[in-house]
């Protein structure tokens, strides 16, 4: 049995082989401090955020795609696994699993040995942006450039791949989680209000918006604590307040979007000039990014179909045609 994981800081999605995407759950877990029980994992570890007693602690095992906590990840791992594995099967499987591009050899490690004490016959770690470029159906093993900006949870990683390989990349720590937390921070600048951190991501997937627009506007009502009289508020938000309070995040994107094509080779810069920059991840799904980095790059943008399950598609056509992508395994 061969399984696909993408492993990521918001999100974790599992591929099977003629199945598809068959989980796409929060990369949460739920711990019982005092025993250091797992007492919940995923979706039901989520909806717990905000609402725990004292005991009862929620950890995110990934920080910006590495590992933050082995136990927590192992258990993740281990939740995962046994999910999509036929119980009554004694044979292990085989796992593809997404690595950030500028990992570490001992993070790498650490993931590895995390996915075999988890259950796992073998763990093929894969860099994200090839898996990324592969599910959004890029031409990767062709002498062509192509640019991949993958923005997941933790990290947004720019990639131009060849040949088979990364030529040239960057992995930047500001993505959707920063995005929650610069829309929690403008709440509490603008309005005196505090509001949650699912509250932020709700608002974001909503009506989240790259340009603010004058003829076009979306709201959202959002509920939070006011600072100044301490009593539940309610207010109501719009798009181009969310542009706003993303602005500098998306600025950071895209000027480190035109630090990798400076150090580009000119050839492949020319190729991605014609072929274009392709957008994946979960924070491509922000309204006008496209249009955003096009007019900043001078280059079109694509956003990939489907962007939250590009990493995890890229893994099942590894799985699918192993020899193919032989290669993808060494860089």
């Amino acid at each position: 049995m061969k399984i696909g994981i993408d492993l990521g800081t918001a999100n974790t999605v599992v591929f099977l082989p003629k199945k598809g995407v068959v989980i796409n759950e929060p990369s949460v877990v739920a711990v019982e401090e005092k025993t250091k029980r797992v007492i919940a994992v995923g979706q039901e570890a989520k909806d717990m955020i905000g609402k725990t007693p004292e005991d009862i602690k929620i950890y995110r095992p990934l920080k910006e795609g590495v590992i933050a906590d082995y136990k927590v990840t192992l258990a993740i791992l281990k939740y995962f696994i046994s999910k999509v594995k036929n119980p009554l099967s004694l044979i292990k499987p085989e796992v593809i699993i997404s690595i950030p591009a500028g990992i570490s050899s001992a993070e790498k490690r650490a993931i590895i040995d995390a996915g075999l004490e988890a259950g796992a016959k073998n763990i093929w770690p894969i860099k994200e942006p090839i898996l990324a470029a592969l599910g959004a159906g890029l031409p990767i093993n062709s002498s062509l450039g192509n640019m991949i900006v993958n923005i997941g949870g933790g990290t947004t990683e720019i990639a131009v791949i060849s040949l088979g390989g990364i030529v040239t990349f960057s992995s930047l720590r500001v993505a959707g989680d920063k995005f929650d937390s610069s829309i929690m921070d403008y709440f509490r600048r603008k309005y005196n209000l505090v509001i949650g951190e699912q509250s932020a991501e709700k608002v974001k997937i909503k009506i989240s918006s790259a340009i603010v627009k004058k003829n076009r506007q979306e709201s959202e009502e959002v509920s939070g604590v006011d600072l100044v009289t301490g009593l539940p508020k309610t207010i109501r938000i719009t798009s181009n307040e969310i542009a706003e309070a993303i602005s500098r995040d998306l600025l950071a994107i895209i000027n480190e979007i035109k630090k990798v094509l400076a150090i580009t080779p000119p050839e492949l810069v020319a190729d991605i000039m014609n072929q274009g920059i392709v957008l994946s991840g979960g924070g491509a799904l922000i309204r006008d990014l496209d249009e955003l980095i096009s007019q900043a790059t001078k280059i079109p943008v694509y956003i990939a179909e489907e962007p939250i399950f590009c990493v995890a598609r890229g893994t099942g056509i590894i799985i699918e045609k192993l020899d193919t992508y032989k290669r993808v395994f060494n860089v």
